[in-house]
Protein backbone atom coordinates (compact mmCIF):
# COMPACT_ATOMS: atom_id res chain seq x y z
CA UNK A 1 0.00 0.00 0.00
CA UNK A 2 0.50 3.70 -0.35
CA UNK A 3 3.72 4.89 1.23
CA UNK A 4 3.36 2.44 4.39
CA UNK A 5 4.44 3.93 3.09
CA UNK A 6 7.50 5.41 2.46
CA UNK A 7 7.33 5.61 6.35
CA UNK A 8 8.34 2.10 6.63
CA UNK A 9 12.02 3.33 6.03
CA UNK A 10 11.64 6.60 8.47
CA UNK A 11 10.04 4.14 11.41
CA UNK A 12 13.30 2.17 11.20
CA UNK A 13 15.01 4.87 11.93
CA UNK A 14 13.01 7.15 14.08
CA UNK A 15 11.49 4.15 16.79
CA UNK A 16 15.34 4.33 17.66
CA UNK A 17 14.96 7.29 18.92
CA UNK A 18 11.48 7.50 19.80
CA UNK A 19 12.00 5.37 23.26
CA UNK A 20 8.95 7.11 24.50
CA UNK A 21 10.20 10.37 25.17
CA UNK A 22 7.43 13.34 25.14
CA UNK A 23 10.36 15.59 23.88
CA UNK A 24 10.52 13.33 20.78
CA UNK A 25 8.20 15.39 19.20
CA UNK A 26 9.36 19.08 19.87
CA UNK A 27 6.28 18.76 22.12
CA UNK A 28 4.55 16.87 24.87
CA UNK A 29 1.49 16.63 27.41
CA UNK A 30 2.19 19.38 28.32
CA UNK A 31 1.00 21.24 25.45
CA UNK A 32 -2.84 19.21 25.95
CA UNK A 33 -2.88 20.81 29.05
CA UNK A 34 -2.55 24.40 28.33
CA UNK A 35 -5.58 23.64 25.81
CA UNK A 36 -3.26 23.65 22.64
CA UNK A 37 -4.32 20.91 19.69
CA UNK A 38 -1.13 20.12 17.92
CA UNK A 39 -2.19 18.38 14.73
CA UNK A 40 0.38 16.26 13.13
CA UNK A 41 1.15 14.81 9.52
CA UNK A 42 2.93 11.64 8.15
CA UNK A 43 5.78 12.91 5.50
CA UNK A 44 4.27 13.39 2.42
CA UNK A 45 2.63 16.47 0.33
CA UNK A 46 -0.71 15.06 0.79
CA UNK A 47 -0.68 14.54 4.71
CA UNK A 48 0.97 17.94 4.86
CA UNK A 49 -1.68 19.34 3.15
CA UNK A 50 -4.63 17.63 5.26
CA UNK A 51 -3.46 18.93 8.35
CA UNK A 52 -3.10 22.29 7.44
CA UNK A 53 -6.53 21.89 6.43
CA UNK A 54 -7.52 20.14 9.58
CA UNK A 55 -5.33 23.01 12.02
CA UNK A 56 -7.26 26.03 9.97
CA UNK A 57 -10.71 24.21 10.70
CA UNK A 58 -9.90 24.15 13.89
CA UNK A 59 -8.02 27.89 14.23
CA UNK A 60 -11.73 28.97 12.52
CA UNK A 61 -13.55 27.85 15.75
CA UNK A 62 -10.90 30.21 18.37
CA UNK A 63 -8.90 26.96 19.41
CA UNK A 64 -5.31 27.60 19.97
CA UNK A 65 -3.65 25.16 17.23
CA UNK A 66 -0.40 24.26 15.89
CA UNK A 67 1.47 21.93 13.32
CA UNK A 68 3.98 19.33 13.95
CA UNK A 69 4.24 18.24 9.96
CA UNK A 70 6.15 15.19 8.47
CA UNK A 71 6.39 12.91 11.53
CA UNK A 72 6.88 9.96 9.78
CA UNK A 73 5.57 6.16 10.54
CA UNK A 74 1.82 5.21 11.83
CA UNK A 75 3.52 3.88 14.65
CA UNK A 76 5.18 7.08 15.62
CA UNK A 77 1.90 8.96 15.22
CA UNK A 78 -0.29 7.01 17.14
CA UNK A 79 1.86 6.73 19.54
CA UNK A 80 2.01 10.33 19.67
CA UNK A 81 -1.58 10.96 20.03
CA UNK A 82 -1.88 8.43 23.09
CA UNK A 83 1.18 10.49 25.06
CA UNK A 84 -0.59 13.39 24.07
CA UNK A 85 2.06 15.03 22.22
CA UNK A 86 -0.48 15.19 19.47
CA UNK A 87 -4.17 15.74 19.05
CA UNK A 88 -5.13 15.31 15.48
CA UNK A 89 -4.00 13.78 12.47
CA UNK A 90 -5.05 12.95 9.24
CA UNK A 91 -5.35 9.15 7.95
CA UNK A 92 -6.69 6.42 5.93
CA UNK A 93 -9.23 3.95 7.20
CA UNK A 94 -7.94 1.08 5.74
CA UNK A 95 -4.82 1.20 6.32
CA UNK A 96 -5.46 2.44 10.03
CA UNK A 97 -7.88 -0.46 10.37
CA UNK A 98 -5.30 -2.68 9.10
CA UNK A 99 -2.61 -1.47 11.57
CA UNK A 100 -5.48 -1.66 14.99
CA UNK A 101 -6.33 -5.15 13.49
CA UNK A 102 -4.18 -7.42 11.87
CA UNK A 103 -6.33 -9.93 11.09
CA UNK A 104 -9.03 -8.09 9.17
CA UNK A 105 -10.54 -9.05 5.94
CA UNK A 106 -12.71 -6.53 5.16
CA UNK A 107 -12.28 -3.83 1.93
CA UNK A 108 -15.49 -2.23 1.15
CA UNK A 109 -15.63 1.16 2.37
CA UNK A 110 -18.57 1.38 4.98
CA UNK A 111 -17.85 -1.93 6.32
CA UNK A 112 -13.96 -1.17 6.75
CA UNK A 113 -15.41 2.17 8.42
CA UNK A 114 -17.56 0.49 10.75
CA UNK A 115 -14.73 -2.23 11.80
CA UNK A 116 -12.43 0.72 12.25
CA UNK A 117 -14.62 2.58 14.11
CA UNK A 118 -14.78 -0.44 16.79
CA UNK A 119 -11.05 -1.04 16.91
CA UNK A 120 -9.69 2.10 17.59
CA UNK A 121 -8.06 2.41 20.97
CA UNK A 122 -10.03 3.92 23.97
CA UNK A 123 -9.02 7.40 24.46
CA UNK A 124 -9.09 7.79 20.48
CA UNK A 125 -11.87 8.61 17.82
CA UNK A 126 -12.26 9.12 14.27
CA UNK A 127 -15.08 11.75 12.80
CA UNK A 128 -16.99 11.23 10.06
CA UNK A 129 -14.93 9.54 7.09
CA UNK A 130 -14.69 12.10 3.72
CA UNK A 131 -16.01 10.69 0.26
CA UNK A 132 -12.38 11.25 -0.60
CA UNK A 133 -10.10 8.00 -1.45
CA UNK A 134 -6.00 8.10 -1.60
CA UNK A 135 -5.62 4.48 -2.67
CA UNK A 136 -4.04 2.23 -5.19
CA UNK A 137 -5.25 1.99 -8.35
CA UNK A 138 -4.37 0.45 -11.95
CA UNK A 139 -4.09 2.34 -14.33
CA UNK A 140 -3.52 1.97 -18.11
CA UNK A 141 -3.13 4.31 -21.47
CA UNK A 142 -6.06 5.98 -22.92
CA UNK A 143 -5.08 3.84 -26.12
CA UNK A 144 -5.08 1.06 -23.75
CA UNK A 145 -8.48 1.25 -22.81
CA UNK A 146 -9.76 2.07 -26.04
CA UNK A 147 -9.00 -1.30 -27.07
CA UNK A 148 -11.44 -2.60 -24.03
CA UNK A 149 -9.57 -2.40 -21.05
CA UNK A 150 -11.96 -1.14 -18.76
CA UNK A 151 -11.47 -2.69 -15.66
CA UNK A 152 -9.16 -5.54 -13.92
CA UNK A 153 -11.16 -7.94 -15.57
CA UNK A 154 -10.19 -7.10 -18.69
CA UNK A 155 -6.39 -7.38 -18.16
CA UNK A 156 -6.89 -11.45 -19.07
CA UNK A 157 -3.99 -13.79 -18.59
CA UNK A 158 -0.97 -13.23 -19.80
CA UNK A 159 -1.10 -10.03 -21.66
CA UNK A 160 0.39 -7.41 -20.02
CA UNK A 161 3.58 -6.40 -18.06
CA UNK A 162 3.02 -4.46 -15.10
CA UNK A 163 4.70 -1.58 -13.65
CA UNK A 164 4.52 -1.05 -10.06
CA UNK A 165 6.59 -1.04 -6.46
CA UNK A 166 9.10 -4.13 -5.29
CA UNK A 167 6.08 -5.20 -2.56
CA UNK A 168 3.37 -5.31 -5.22
CA UNK A 169 3.78 -8.93 -6.24
CA UNK A 170 3.89 -10.06 -2.53
CA UNK A 171 0.99 -8.56 -1.49
CA UNK A 172 -1.38 -8.41 -4.84
CA UNK A 173 -0.49 -10.87 -7.73
CA UNK A 174 -1.95 -14.18 -5.72
CA UNK A 175 -4.77 -11.94 -4.95
CA UNK A 176 -5.38 -10.68 -8.38
CA UNK A 177 -4.82 -14.26 -10.22
CA UNK A 178 -7.78 -15.23 -7.31
CA UNK A 179 -10.07 -12.65 -7.87
CA UNK A 180 -9.82 -11.60 -11.68
CA UNK A 181 -7.90 -14.95 -13.07
CA UNK A 182 -5.50 -11.72 -14.32
CA UNK A 183 -1.61 -12.71 -14.72
CA UNK A 184 1.18 -10.63 -16.17
CA UNK A 185 3.72 -11.09 -18.50
CA UNK A 186 6.19 -9.27 -15.99
CA UNK A 187 5.68 -7.33 -13.02
CA UNK A 188 8.06 -4.93 -13.38
CA UNK A 189 9.77 -3.04 -10.22
CA UNK A 190 9.58 0.64 -10.94
CA UNK A 191 9.39 3.12 -7.88
CA UNK A 192 5.81 4.12 -5.08
CA UNK A 193 3.45 5.46 -7.95
CA UNK A 194 6.43 8.05 -9.04
CA UNK A 195 8.08 9.00 -11.96
CA UNK A 196 10.00 6.18 -12.65
CA UNK A 197 6.12 3.66 -12.81
CA UNK A 198 5.09 7.09 -14.93
CA UNK A 199 7.43 7.05 -17.69
CA UNK A 200 7.38 3.34 -17.78
CA UNK A 201 3.73 3.32 -18.61
CA UNK A 202 4.14 6.19 -21.00
CA UNK A 203 6.91 4.97 -23.10
CA UNK A 204 4.99 1.10 -23.21
CA UNK A 205 7.85 -0.34 -20.93
CA UNK A 206 4.54 -1.67 -19.01
CA UNK A 207 0.76 -1.48 -20.03
CA UNK A 208 -0.30 -1.47 -16.36
CA UNK A 209 1.13 0.72 -13.82
CA UNK A 210 0.35 0.95 -9.96
CA UNK A 211 -0.84 4.25 -9.05
CA UNK A 212 -3.10 6.17 -6.57
CA UNK A 213 -6.60 7.97 -6.55
CA UNK A 214 -4.95 11.34 -5.89
CA UNK A 215 -1.91 11.26 -8.32
CA UNK A 216 -1.77 14.31 -10.37
CA UNK A 217 0.13 12.07 -13.02
CA UNK A 218 -3.13 10.36 -13.84
CA UNK A 219 -4.89 13.29 -14.99
CA UNK A 220 -2.18 14.73 -16.33
CA UNK A 221 -0.89 11.91 -18.45
CA UNK A 222 -4.95 11.16 -19.71
CA UNK A 223 -4.45 7.70 -17.58
CA UNK A 224 -7.42 5.97 -17.30
CA UNK A 225 -8.39 4.08 -14.20
CA UNK A 226 -8.99 0.65 -14.34
CA UNK A 227 -12.52 -0.71 -11.97
CA UNK A 228 -11.81 -2.95 -9.44
CA UNK A 229 -15.82 -4.54 -8.68
CA UNK A 230 -14.23 -7.15 -6.43
CA UNK A 231 -12.74 -4.39 -4.51
CA UNK A 232 -9.08 -5.78 -4.33
CA UNK A 233 -7.90 -2.53 -2.64
CA UNK A 234 -9.50 -1.83 0.13
CA UNK A 235 -11.17 1.75 0.99
CA UNK A 236 -9.00 4.24 1.91
CA UNK A 237 -11.24 7.10 2.86
CA UNK A 238 -9.78 10.06 4.50
CA UNK A 239 -10.84 10.25 8.20
CA UNK A 240 -9.38 12.39 11.12
CA UNK A 241 -8.02 10.64 13.81
CA UNK A 242 -8.03 12.12 16.93
CA UNK A 243 -7.74 12.22 20.37
CA UNK A 244 -11.20 12.25 22.06
CA UNK A 245 -10.11 14.76 24.93
CA UNK A 246 -8.19 16.97 22.61
CA UNK A 247 -11.10 18.78 20.73
CA UNK A 248 -14.14 20.03 21.61
CA UNK A 249 -17.58 19.47 19.97
CA UNK A 250 -17.20 22.49 17.80
CA UNK A 251 -13.66 21.35 16.86
CA UNK A 252 -15.17 18.29 15.92
CA UNK A 253 -17.90 19.93 13.57
CA UNK A 254 -15.66 21.64 11.92
CA UNK A 255 -13.67 18.62 11.24
CA UNK A 256 -16.59 16.87 10.19
CA UNK A 257 -17.27 19.75 7.55
CA UNK A 258 -13.87 19.70 6.13
CA UNK A 259 -14.87 15.50 5.35
CA UNK A 260 -17.95 16.20 3.93
CA UNK A 261 -16.35 19.23 1.26
CA UNK A 262 -13.28 16.72 0.67
CA UNK A 263 -13.12 14.64 -2.45
CA UNK A 264 -10.79 12.45 -4.54
CA UNK A 265 -10.63 14.86 -7.62
CA UNK A 266 -10.54 17.78 -5.09
CA UNK A 267 -7.93 16.23 -2.99
CA UNK A 268 -6.00 15.50 -6.31
CA UNK A 269 -6.33 18.90 -7.44
CA UNK A 270 -4.61 20.15 -3.93
CA UNK A 271 -1.87 17.71 -4.12
CA UNK A 272 -1.35 18.95 -7.32
CA UNK A 273 -1.66 22.60 -6.51
CA UNK A 274 1.94 21.82 -4.94
CA UNK A 275 3.84 18.94 -6.52
CA UNK A 276 3.49 20.37 -10.00
CA UNK A 277 2.33 23.61 -9.67
CA UNK A 278 5.05 24.58 -6.72
CA UNK A 279 2.60 26.35 -4.20
CA UNK A 280 3.14 25.83 -0.61
CA UNK A 281 1.15 23.83 1.44
CA UNK A 282 -0.15 26.44 3.49
CA UNK A 283 -1.53 28.65 0.68
CA UNK A 284 -3.09 25.76 -0.73
CA UNK A 285 -4.86 24.62 2.48
CA UNK A 286 -6.05 28.04 2.80
CA UNK A 287 -7.53 28.52 -0.69
CA UNK A 288 -9.31 24.96 0.62
CA UNK A 289 -11.02 26.39 3.60
CA UNK A 290 -12.15 29.34 2.31
CA UNK A 291 -13.91 27.27 -0.38
CA UNK A 292 -15.53 25.75 2.01
CA UNK A 293 -16.59 28.79 4.07
CA UNK A 294 -13.70 28.06 6.66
Amino acid sequence: MKRTLAVVVAAAALVVSACGSKEDLGGSGDQAASGEVVVGSADFTENKILAEVYAGALKATGAKVSVRSGIGARELVVKALQDKSLGVVPEYTGNLLNYFDKTNTTTEAEEVYTALKGKTPSGLEVLAKSEAEDKDVLVVTKATADGGVKSIADLGAGKYALGAAGEWAQRWEAKVKELYGVTFTEIKTTDTGGPITVDALKDGTVQVANLYTTSADIKANDFVELEDPKVMYPAQNVVPLLRSDAVDAKGKAALDKVSAALTTEKLAELVKRVDVDKETVANVAADFLKSVKL
